[in-house]
């Protein structure tokens, strides 16, 4: 299973490179060979902001990016951050949240006022700082998803994955979470901890094909522990009765001694993405169609996310719901429409 969760959390992946897109220093577009004979030589069309890329320490690139960056807007408009120490806690995410919701140039000068409070200089940057990362880290106070804390990631530490939430995909949450990690890299702030080292590599721009997802990045710890029994030596006909009753819920054979391997992964990639799917059933308000042509249908998009490669998934997703975010719901209804219709497309 080194192909599908990587994908669904791509869209977390590049949300620190959407926060500082907009810079007129972000790295220039790939060149076609066609073109690359009409190209100035690097040697004489190298500019300072880019000369990070040839920097081969990491915290040093990153280091000569920002303040590279941060020189080049140094004459913008300044963003002004103002934060109420008296307000309840809700009020402040809800302050912090409007901010980040507005696209702006991140990389402008930055000025920060606590009122209500003495504090003045660095240390209220400071502290704006570590609030924004403590609320990406621990969750805000503001109930967004009917669930009491809002929590923008799950699982267990050190395999932290982005929480698959209807809720926060309809407030735009997770490009809003991609703006304060950005804005918090640009002002060396501190760092969300503890995630996925699938996360990880894609966030480093890393192939999500060759990530490596294990088990402990399936939040789901039920679905977990039947998924490790496979991992067992010797399984006791108890226990391939619980692997097989999950693998046969999901439409896969039941285990044998020579597909243990191959249906850990599919597992996987059925706790990760197949089981968020509701399928028509008999009952359902689609309109009639006869049972033949509902399982002939629901079939045909079944085997074809199983087989599908990482790249295709992450289209199908986008296609879906709009991004590559996972939901914690996808639902398929039977129409008699001639393509294919994401729910968007739907609305009026």
């Amino acid at each position: 299973m080194s192909k599908s969760c990587p994908e669904l959390l791509r869209e977390a992946a590049n949300l620190i490179e959407e926060a500082l897109s907009r810079s007129p220093t972000a790295p220039a577009a790939p060149v076609t060979p066609a073109a690359q004979s009409q190209q100035i030589p690097a040697a004489q069309s190298r500019t300072p902001v880019q000369e990070w890329k040839l920097i081969k320490e990491p915290t040093q690139a990153a280091k000569v990016f920002k303040e590279n960056l941060l020189r080049e807007h140094a004459t913008g408009k300044p963003l002004r951050m103002k934060m109420d120490v008296r307000d309840s806690e809700e009020d402040r995410e809800r302050e912090l949240l409007l901010l980040y919701k507005q696209q702006q140039e991140w990389a402008c000068p930055l000025h920060c006022t606590l009122v209500g409070d003495v504090a003045i200089g660095e240390g209220v940057m400071r502290y704006f700082m570590t609030t924004i990362i403590s609320k990406l880290q621990f969750g805000f106070s503001l109930d967004l998803g009917g669930m009491g804390r809002t929590l923008l990631f799950e699982g267990e530490p050190d395999h932290l994955v982005p929480a698959a939430s209807e809720a926060l995909i309809e407030s735009n949450l997770f490009r809003v979470a991609g703006r304060m990690l950005g804005h918090t890299f640009l002002h060396d702030g501190p760092h969300v901890t503890g995630l996925s080292p699938a996360v990880i590599h894609v966030l480093f721009n890393g192939d999500p094909e060759m990530a490596t997802v294990v088990t402990e990045d399936c939040p789901d710890l039920h679905i977990r522990s039947i998924i490790e029994l496979l991992e067992h030596e010797d399984l006791t006909p108890e226990q391939k009765d619980t692997v097989s009753d999950l693998s046969m819920s999901w439409d896969l054979p039941a285990v044998t001694k020579t597909n243990r391997r191959w249906l850990h992964n599919k597992l996987l990639l059925h706790a990760m993405l197949l089981e968020k799917i509701t399928w028509p059933v008999e009952d359902s308000d689609d309109e009639d169609f006869d049972l033949d042509t509902t399982c002939r249908i629901t079939g045909f998009l079944r085997m074809f996310i199983e087989t599908a490669s990482s790249g295709t998934l992450a289209q199908l997703l986008t296609f879906w719901v709009g991004w590559e975010m996972l939901p914690p719901e996808l639902r398929v209804e039977i129409s008699g429409g001639t393509f294919l219709r994401p729910p968007h497309a739907l609305k009026p």
